[in-house]
């Protein structure tokens, strides 16, 4: 009976230190998603970032960096109205209907997804492949959830809820990419807009040898009038005539800048929910700071590392002249803030490829084999998300 108080003291003691350990642990674990996060974040922006304006690049309707730079503004300006009009999004990726909450709402189980969609992506952005951040995140759920409770994953949310508008939504921009194309280029026509080639003539600068005999190695500079040839890929197509009394070409070009603004916008405003689904489990953290922190990231990948998807997107898909583009982009930008306000997880990767490869369609010029390989690597996510998440629960659930 002496001990007895003493017993209880000590199973006080371990009971605090087992809590104390644990609540290290937890702080330890949200710091890792939260840093997973912003690498997701970052990964998302380098590979997704410049899909909004590759038509600009494409079309030579203005250079890499300009374009780079105007889909980061406007990216950033979707991700903070994101806050306002796409919470919707911030639910369907919290994995709450798909998984139980004991598991939805486990750090171990969100950071596997947060760090197995984020490794899948840069893998992708690092090969030069326009991959799906949504498409990443939804097979990093259910990797990582099969990992934890194997085939009492809901699987018939995952097919109406996640799957389904990520199949149909390219289906749908490939058909509107080349409809819309039709029609105005017909438009074009009839309202006599013509498209021309541009050929520099001027007078340009040439080093020619001397034919003093005193100096046979002189040379001398000399003036002549020359025409610039260059390479198809660097030829410019515009437009000559007037639509409803304004310049065609900056008409045009205008507009294109326009619409390449509104893709990007209406990228950040549909993929920063997503993301910052996975910062929820962080109590302290408001949303608003966790869009915030989500789309600094996206922006910073996009500036650093967004070149070689940038080669991919603007050149390697089908050629484009600047009605063109204009027209992807507006299929794309359509698309995606119509799915961002009813909830829908359409991949803007998916929509913006379906476009353009509609647009190649329709003119003819599209370049099946890049074609193939992009399919190809969107086929390919799904296992190596799947294996990353689900690896990396396991080792987390060991720890």
């Amino acid at each position: 009976m002496e001990n007895s108080p003493q017993r209880h003291r000590d199973t006080e003691k371990r009971c605090e230190k087992h809590i104390a350990h644990k609540d290290i642990k937890n702080m330890v674990m949200l710091i890792i998603l939260f840093s997973a996060t912003c690498f997701l974040a970052y990964s998302n922006g380098a590979n997704d970032n410049f899909k909004g304006v590759a038509t600009l690049f494409g079309s030579r309707t203005t250079n890499y960096k300009y374009a780079i730079w105007w889909a980061t503004i406007t990216t950033f300006a979707g991700s903070l109205t994101s806050i306002f009009i796409a919470y919707g999004l911030v639910t369907t990726f919290s994995g709450k209907n798909l998984l139980p909450h004991t598991i939805a709402d486990s750090p171990e189980f969100v950071t596997a997804v947060t760090i197995g969609a984020a490794m899948t992506v840069m893998v992708a952005t690092v090969t030069g492949f326009p991959i799906s951040t949504t498409h990443s995140l939804t097979v990093a759920l259910v990797g990582a959830g099969f990992t934890a409770i194997g085939l009492q994953v809901n699987f018939a949310v995952l097919g109406s809820t996640f799957f389904l508008p990520l199949l149909l939504s390219p289906v749908i921009a490939i058909a509107f990419g080349s409809i819309l194309y039709i029609i105005f280029r017909r438009i074009r026509i009839h309202s006599g807009i013509t498209k021309e080639w541009c050929l520099c003539v001027g007078e340009r600068g040439k080093v020619i040898p001397s034919c003093k005999p005193a100096a046979p190695l002189s040379v001398k500079y000399s003036s002549t009038i020359g025409i610039t040839i260059d390479t198809q890929e660097n030829c410019r197509e515009i437009y000559k005539g007037y639509f409803l009394g304004m310049n065609s070409q900056k008409s045009l070009d205008y507009l294109h800048f326009c619409s390449a603004g509104v893709v990007s916008f209406a990228r950040g405003l549909n993929d920063t929910p997503k993301i910052v689904a996975l910062l929820l489990l962080i109590k302290g953290l408001p949303v608003h700071w966790g869009m915030l922190a989500v789309a600094g990231g996206m922006a910073a990948g996009g500036l650093l590392n967004a070149r070689k998807v940038a080669e991919t997107m603007s050149n390697k898909i089908t050629k484009l002249n600047h009605g063109q583009g204009f027209t992807a982009n507006l299929v794309t930008g359509i698309l995606v803030i119509f799915a961002s306000k009813f909830g829908m997880p359409v991949s803007t990767t998916h929509v913006s490829v379906g476009s353009l490869f509609g647009i190649g369609l329709a003119t003819g010029r599209i370049n099946i084999r890049i074609v193939l390989e992009i399919l190809l690597s969107w086929f390919t996510t799904l296992p190596i998300a799947a294996i990353f998440s689900g690896s990396i629960y396991w080792i987390l659930g060991k720890l």
